[in-house]
């Protein structure tokens, strides 16, 4: 018999998402794609508390309720007094996106150890670490949405970005095991990972000119990802829309990788 499907336009009233580094660039455009389709947002931020309030001032406009929160996902006790702050204004998370990130842009063998450590805290165990935070609460619910990003550099080498891409890489699998681990309990885990996106970290990088004509030279879409491009990605993973893909990551780059 023949099924007429309607397509969903998510709404997501009386969810709560936490998003890590979401004061800016792909973090912030995720927590407005997410807010304008009634969600709670926990602005998680690390340092320019001037950014992360005009974040949450814009996200005003949706009449949602947001919570703004300092911590360094890096360190776990930090981790755990945001989680529990979240669940403490909203009653719960029902998302979880890991967005931030950290690393020296130098080349692998000149990285120093606590170079190579700060990447694989902030980048990958702390995506562990904030899962382990918020299962309890997604448990509670019956079910979750938990989306990490990634890069490009986890597969494929890019000069400079090794601290990062080698973590980004590790965080990768780590979503392959949770996504299936996670999966009995009604939470599913999956990563998106953009190729080379026009934001501040970006443009931290030598060269950064050159660098986005090479790109955008390169890519077949014939422009650079922006983080809307990400951010609508994220939306689709973390809806029912998607309610069959667990453990994958999805690569969102204009067809980069392709060439």
């Amino acid at each position: 018999m023949f099924i007429l499907y309607q397509p969903m336009n998510p709404t997501f009233k009386g969810k709560t998402a936490l998003i890590t580094g979401a004061s800016r660039g792909i973090g912030r455009s995720i927590a407005f794609h997410l807010a304008q389709r009634g969600a709670q947002i926990v602005i998680n931020y690390v340092r320019n508390e001037e950014t992360a309030r005009a974040t949450q001032d814009a996200l005003s406009q949706f009449g949602i309720k947001t919570l703004l929160y300092q911590a360094n996902v890096g360190d776990p006790k930090s981790v755990d007094e945001m989680v529990r702050a979240a669940v403490s204004e909203f009653g719960g998370i029902d998302i979880l996106i890991h967005n931030a990130a950290l690393g020296a842009l130098k080349p692998t063998y000149l990285l120093k150890s606590n170079q190579w450590d700060l990447s694989l805290e902030v980048n990958t165990k702390a995506f562990l670490v904030l899962t382990q935070k918020v299962l309890p609460y997604m448990e509670k619910k019956g079910g979750g949405s938990i989306v990490a990003i990634s890069s490009l550099g986890a597969q494929r080498v890019i000069p400079n970005y090794g601290a990062i891409g080698i973590s980004k890489s590790a965080l990768e699998t780590l979503v392959k095991y949770l996504g299936a681990e996670l999966a009995p309990k009604g939470i599913r885990v999956n990563c998106v990972s953009g190729g080379a996106v026009d934001t501040d970290a970006l443009k931290a990088f030598p060269n950064y000119e050159n660098l986005k004509k090479e790109i955008v030279k390169r890519t077949p879409a014939g422009r650079m990802g922006e983080p809307d491009d990400l951010a609508r990605v994220v939306v689709f993973l973390v809806s029912p829309e998607s309610g069959w893909i667990y453990g994958q990551t999805i690569i969102a780059d204009g067809g980069l990788s392709l060439i």
